[in-house]
């Protein structure tokens, strides 16, 4: 570190740091320069800060003191602040050899909404007031989850979400992995392609904390002309009271791309707020898997191309098919009735078909995923007995034949439970279920106890879904304690215990990808394929999922990999995935019959490459399962 008269220079191999430290210059620009290694700048750092609440915004209007203090090999930089929302109000730059390190800490009370870290609220000297933001001297930002539209590295004036809420409507459509590694990377070059990832000198911007203390549902990188700053969304559920502090920003020289995701885990696992392990791997959870949901959507979507006065079975009569022969794409709005009604498919009687054409075609998953919905109701997880009047006989039958079974879960849905449970809205209505509530949490572990125990349904574990559903809004009432991301982990962390507790050898499947999320989660769900680029070009699925699997590598590098398959765009792109899947995991069959969203049937022929890809797949198993 040096001190000059011009302020405070910090060297270190892989960057260079430099603020102005006179209070009148500061206070009328408080930046930290953040350089690479060459002198090339990242970023002007803005070194102001709000932590909102819901009864005032917090507004900086004096900055009385910069302070530098040495510790051994780092350097601490402290700017103290006056602000409309706390009796004290401080930033704090941690800069150690290999990271810049941001955190703000404030004292007083209040309901937290929202906190901005690397620009906020102000009125600085000489009459510049409302939002200050860092600068952008990057190209790229990388944005570790799936979207669509599907760009892994976007323009650094493109907006980025990575959190526990979403869904596929318009502006939603980012919590596919919930929650995903809380990473972004700066690059110096654009991306060429949506799934691309350019070479060169990165930086890394991370968040670091306690998962117990990740009560925020969101955290967004905000750009706005040549500016941007790190918006966490508490939305009123955190309570300070004395003191409290923000989760760290870590500010880190990457020489990849996917080195950001890396060095966020290792980050992570240093501090001791990952596992550094993985969980105990048992040999059957890498066996093919068969999930009945794309063999559903595919029964209803041909039921709805069926011309209603032609004879046949309603069921599976065959596709509309234009001249020419090709298959007749779904617009969305068939897409989004399919998978509506699809669920009504979830039934005994076609999983015993499903079964029995996998027999017939020499296929035998190690694992049957019963999917959407098998359920009388999603919250307490009662099986529907006209769905399925026998499923404790039918995993038995199952088990007598070597063969697993998990059942879908849906992660937050209320219905079933009592309101006192439950998440509320204004109206008093159930949203949620509240893993705030220990009572809540009661009735979640006996449920799980009973679906996997010999003496329920004795079932093998679960695939859970819809982690992106976290309760999210202001007016929401809760029992109170946690929320956001911690909530989900809360959650999760009853669901796991419990399977554990009712089999030892019970297998998770979660779409978490979060490095803290490892001890709640044993495989890791690619999930939903998406469709365009963001210029409306198709996105071939090996790529989008061999991204997919490069992210959740990296942040959970342990764990198993379920390779997912839908939905799938065409016959020939289900084939090439079909082969590609061995290298990215466990294989997953979605598909028997035809393709739901072309209606293109499926031939025995396809089915015989399924069979063949697995064969070779199980070979390449067999020394594992022998050392196991």
């Amino acid at each position: 570190m040096q001190v000059g008269a011009d302020g405070i220079r910090v060297t270190a191999e892989a960057y260079s740091l430099h603020l102005e430290t006179t209070l009148v210059g500061f206070a009328r620009a408080p930046f930290a320069h953040l350089y690479d290694r060459h002198g090339r700048p990242w970023s002007a750092i803005n070194l102001l800060s709000s932590v909102h609440t819901t009864a005032a915004p917090d507004e900086t209007w004096s900055v009385d003191d910069v302070e530098a203090v040495p510790l051994g090999e780092d350097v601490q930089i402290i700017v103290t602040t006056r602000s409309s929302a706390w009796e004290e109000h401080e930033l704090r730059l941690l800069c150690t050899p290999g990271t810049v390190e941001v955190t703000v800490r404030v004292a007083g009370s209040g309901d937290i909404a929202s906190v901005q870290l690397l620009g906020g609220q102000a009125t600085l000297e000489g009459g510049a007031c409302g939002t200050f933001r860092s600068s952008i001297e990057f190209a790229g930002v990388l944005v570790p989850v799936p979207t669509e539209p599907v760009h892994l590295v976007r323009p650094s004036s493109a907006a980025g979400v990575l959190g526990v809420v979403g869904d596929a409507t318009p502006g939603r459509l980012h919590g596919i992995f919930s929650p995903p590694p809380l990473v972004y990377g700066f690059s110096r070059e654009p991306s060429d392609g949506p799934t691309s990832v350019p070479g060169g000198d990165w930086l890394g911007l991370s968040l670091r904390g306690p998962v117990e203390t990740l009560t925020f549902t969101t955290m967004r990188y905000e750009p706005l002309d040549g500016g941007f700053l790190i918006r966490l969304d508490y939305e009123g559920h955190t309570r300070a009271e004395g003191e409290w502090r923000s989760p760290t920003l870590v500010l880190r020289p990457s020489a990849s791309g996917w080195g950001t995701i890396e060095d966020h885990r290792e980050d992570l696992v240093a501090h001791g707020l990952a596992p550094s392990e993985g969980p105990h791997d048992e040999a059957w959870w890498h066996e093919p898997l068969f999930c009945g949901w794309g063999a559903q959507c595919a029964r209803l979507a041909r039921r709805l191309r069926h011309e209603p006065d032609t004879p046949g079975d309603p069921v599976l009569g065959g596709p509309v098919l234009p001249e020419g022969g090709e298959a007749l794409l779904e617009v969305d709005e068939e897409e989004e009735l399919v998978a509506k009604s699809a669920p009504s498919l979830a039934r005994q009687d076609v999983y015993d078909e499903f079964l029995a054409t996998l027999e017939e075609n020499g296929l035998r998953p190690g694992t049957i995923v019963i999917d959407d919905r098998w359920q009388a109701e999603y919250g307490t997880a009662e099986p529907d007995l006209d769905h399925w009047p026998d499923l404790r006989g039918w995993i038995a039958e199952r088990h007598a034949a070597g063969q697993k079974v998990l059942l879908w879960w849906k992660a937050w849905d209320p219905a079933g439970l009592p309101a006192e449970e439950c998440v509320l809205d204004a109206a008093g209505r159930p949203i949620a279920a509240d893993p705030s509530n220990p009572r809540y949490l009661a009735r979640l572990a006996a449920i799980v106890r009973g679906l996997l125990s010999v003496e329920g349904l004795d079932a093998d574990g679960f695939k859970v879904d819809f982690t992106q559903r976290a309760p999210s809004g202001q007016s929401l009432r809760s029992h109170g304690g946690v929320w956001g991301i911690a909530a989900l982990h809360a959650l999760l962390r009853t669901i796991y215990q419990a399977a554990k507790e009712a089999k030892p050898d019970a297998l998770v499947v979660c779409h978490t990808v979060h490095p803290s999320f490892g001890d709640v989660c044993d495989m890791v769900r690619l999930n939903d394929v998406l469709k365009h680029d963001a210029t409306g070009r198709h996105v071939p699925v090996v790529d989008q999922l061999a991204f997919r699997h490069a992210i959740a590598t990296r942040a959970l590098p342990h764990h198993a990999i379920d390779t997912d398959q839908w939905p799938m765009p065409s016959r020939s792109e289900w084939l090439d995935y079909v082969v590609a899947q061995p290298s990215l995991g466990v294989p997953a069959l979605y598909y028997l019959e035809s393709i739901d969203r072309t209606g293109e049937p499926i031939e025995a022929g396809d089915l015989a490459i399924v069979a063949s890809t697995w064969a070779e797949y199980r070979e390449g198993l067999t020394p594992k399962s022998e050392e196991a």
